[in-house]
């Protein structure tokens, strides 16, 4: 097993605060509407609270920025400003607190005062937490010892097993699970996109994209009327995956096709000469977030001029 990460934790850390955020935008929307779910929104924060203040917030304060102190990275710089948006996030959730009871009826003014408060701690946490994935965190990489890594991972655990003990990761996963009750729960960011932007995304994979679903039925296909290194019409949609294979092949499909549903298999790839390339061709089961498997997603891609890079192209070459 690999050895955990400082980092890594923060960043996990940070995409728990992130659902809880996604929980309170929505509530945000509602207050003052017939659908507006106090319950929803009064766990969404008592979670970025707890966890996000006490344990995350913590953990930050408490060691990260001291380490990175003493490895010469200014308190003056980079840090001083990540403590002051700690506070500004502070004071806005707190004061949101304070007023979350008494919305059902409260004034407009008092709503709205509300809702501002909610932007704006939503606009900080998102600018903070980029900030520090991508600019402090590789601060901490480049700067520390594989022995600060050790230090900060026992002392991370030592925060969050000193508020609920050593079932704290499983506490706060089920705390993060009851904010999302109540509600349609949207873990996936598919929700923020339109059929008409997923659509054109998947015409503008580099790539053939095809999904057989849990009856092995072809349901859906990209590059429609594109070329395409294995031609298909829309003829193919609806046919069975047996079907849409040579006879020599088919036992292979078959055997691909029962391992993702047993649970034997979790990929499948093989690779061949076509139409002067090297096409690369992978099979993978789809599951929904409880494990059931929905269908096959097999992915096709030519792969010569990848196999030909070498050296290094940066961005901005």
């Amino acid at each position: 097993m690999p050895e955990r990460r400082w980092d890594t934790i923060l960043i996990g850390e940070h995409e728990m605060i992130e659902r809880a955020m996604d929980v309170l935008g929505r509530q945000l929307a509602e207050v003052g509407t017939s659908t507006h779910d106090p319950v929803a929104l009064q766990r969404a924060i008592d979670f970025l609270l707890e966890f996000w203040d006490k344990i995350h917030n913590k953990k930050e304060e408490d060691f990260l920025f001291p380490l990175l102190v003493e490895h010469g990275i200014p308190q003056s710089g980079p840090i001083r400003v990540m403590l002051i948006e700690h506070q500004a996030e502070r004071d806005l959730l707190h004061g949101m607190y304070a007023q979350a009871a008494e919305l059902a009826t409260a004034l407009e003014r008092v709503r709205a005062d509300f809702r501002r408060r909610g932007q704006e701690y939503l606009a900080i946490r998102a600018e903070h937490i980029w900030k520090e994935n991508d600019i402090l965190y590789p601060m901490g990489r480049r700067a520390f010892t594989e022995q600060d890594n050790r230090n900060l991972v026992a002392a991370f655990d030592e925060i969050t097993t000193s508020a609920y003990g050593e079932s704290a990761d499983q506490h706060f996963a089920d705390m993060l699970e009851e904010v999302e009750q109540g509600e349609k729960v949207r873990k996936s960011l598919i929700y923020n996109l339109s059929m008409e932007q997923l659509d054109a995304i998947m015409e503008t994979m580099p790539f053939e994209i095809t999904f057989v679903d849990a009856d092995d039925s072809v349901a859906y296909f990209n590059r429609l009327d594109k070329e395409k290194i294995f031609v298909r019409t829309r003829s193919v949609a609806g046919r069975k995956v047996q079907k849409c294979h040579p006879a020599g092949s088919l036992h292979r499909v078959q055997t691909i096709v029962d391992g993702f549903k047993d649970g034997s298999l979790d990929k499948a790839e093989f690779w061949i000469d076509f139409a002067d390339d090297k096409v690369l061709i992978r099979y993978y089961p789809v599951r929904d977030a409880a494990g059931t498997y929905l269908g096959t997603l097999e992915v096709t891609q030519p792969i010569g001029a990848i196999q030909a890079l070498s050296g290094e192209k940066r961005l901005l070459d």
